[in-house]
């Protein structure tokens, strides 16, 4: 079978870029309007994207007197968008610390039901300290005691979802049988963080139980992504360190006994496009020029746990010793090390390494045409780096359109892209197998629901 590109659109804000909202030629619709997602989300299935994706932040930031930020929260917006759409996989970020396994396994088996199969699950850490407050708590756990309780949560989780046998609903009416109770368990799951009895009051949802997405990409973080996730989203500037990565993560999935083609990786792309190449860098210093240093600062504090930058002169070039220990960081280490391998390569000054930033908080962007954004799309997939994108528009909608209408046919002729869509279900757009049912797959001596 021939290898399959795939694209997810990443919405966030007004765009990828931090000053987007500034831009003349960003949406004018508020971060609350649902239309906004909407009229996004029927582009991309219009397209035959594969999925939507939406982040989640569980605190509002210090920026938000010059930063786009407030907008509707993940998985209520899903719901919204599962009935505006028919094809198109729906994925969202719920953190695993600050909820509970049994509410979010029934918003998520709800949804894969709401949608008729088409929901996947970014499953995050969380690792912005300033939210610990908003749940009562007094600082987030260390970075390891964090994927340890995520590991637990993930179990419980999945154990919840396979609580009901597909063939447990029965509806016989002239038997008066709703459903077979020898086919719906409880779990008595006992972890080190979680207790969860069971089962789940939502039926086994039409994927089984949704797509696995994650996106951490420290030691801890890849080895739970190999053990688990169908799809990585993950933030690489350069191409060598993508294909390592991919071939690392594949090499750690079989290594737990997992098919490595049951893994896709998907880097973050943020392309300004222009029709010339000239228009695109004109675009990409107009963004830049409406930053705000003091977003850009506050923003890079976050991802070091509150290092204090401020005291750095911004045009100074810039060194690793400016920096935390990227392996101490308590909060976003991956990006973290992302930022000081940056700042070792190429020493730009803090202005320079704030405008960079702001394009995709330290995905990969690039200034061009359609023709050299779909050269590098090509380059990356076929060289292993990628099997797909997580594209990151940086002004919405206008580079989305763009990208839709002038790059999208140059990968549909270059043979990488889908025309439609083969299939209903996200799993059956990324090429994923119906997980089995653990429970039930069982011989078994877990105790049937009275």
């Amino acid at each position: 079978m021939t290898r399959q590109l795939h694209l997810n659109l990443f919405i966030h804000g007004k765009g990828h870029h931090e000053a987007a909202w500034r831009h003349p030629s960003a949406s004018p619709r508020a971060l609350t309007d649902i239309a906004y997602y909407r009229e996004l989300a029927q582009a991309a299935e219009a397209a035959a994207f594969d999925s939507i994706f939406f982040a989640d932040h569980v605190t509002l930031g210090e920026e938000i007197g010059h930063a786009a930020k407030g907008g509707l929260e993940p998985i209520t917006t899903l719901a919204a968008l599962a009935g505006a759409t028919s094809r198109i996989g729906l994925i969202a970020t719920a953190s695993t610390s600050f909820t509970e396994p049994y509410n979010l396994a029934r918003q998520f088996a709800s949804l894969d039901h709401i949608s008729g199969g088409r929901i996947g699950w970014n499953v995050v850490t969380t690792w912005v300290g300033a939210a610990a407050g908003n749940y009562g708590q007094d600082a987030l756990a260390p970075h390891a005691e964090r994927y340890a309780r995520a590991e637990d949560f993930l179990d419980a989780v999945t154990k919840l979802w396979d609580s009901w046998d597909d063939a447990a609903v029965l509806e016989d009416r002239a038997a008066g049988r709703y459903a077979d109770p020898a086919l719906i368990r409880r779990i008595d799951h006992q972890g080190p963080y979680y207790r969860v009895t069971g089962p789940l009051n939502v039926p086994r949802g039409p994927q089984g139980r949704p797509v696995l997405v994650q996106a951490g990409s420290s030691a801890t973080g890849k080895r739970f992504a190999a053990r688990h996730a169908e799809a990585v989203f993950t933030a690489h500037l350069e191409q060598a360190t993508a294909r390592d990565f991919a071939a690392e993560l594949k090499g750690l999935a079989a290594s737990f006994g997992r098919d490595p083609a049951g893994l896709l990786v998907l880097p973050g792309i943020s392309p300004v496009i222009g029709s010339t190449e000239a228009e695109a860098q004109r675009l990409w210093r107009e963004l830049n020029d409406l930053t705000d240093a003091g977003v850009g600062l506050s923003r890079l504090s976050a991802r070091f746990g509150g290092h204090d930058f401020s005291h750095l002169p911004l045009d100074r070039p810039l060194t690793p010793e400016d920096f935390p220990d990227p392996a101490k960081v308590q909060a976003a280490q991956s990006r973290a090390q992302v930022i000081v391998g940056l700042v070792a390569r190429e020493r730009p000054t803090l202005l320079q390494l704030l405008h960079g930033l702001a394009g995709a908080r330290g995905h990969f962007t690039l200034a061009g045409t359609p023709e050299q954004v779909a050269a590098v799309i090509e380059d990356w997939f076929r060289a292993g780096a990628a099997d797909g994108f997580n594209l990151m528009p940086p002004i919405l909608p206008q580079q989305f359109s763009v990208f839709v209408e002038q790059v999208v046919p140059l990968l549909r002729r270059r043979g990488l892209f889908r025309t439609e869509y083969g299939g209903r279900t996200l799993r059956g757009h990324y090429g994923l197998a119906r997980p089995a049912n653990h429970i039930f797959a069982a011989p078994a001596p877990v105790r049937a629901l009275a």
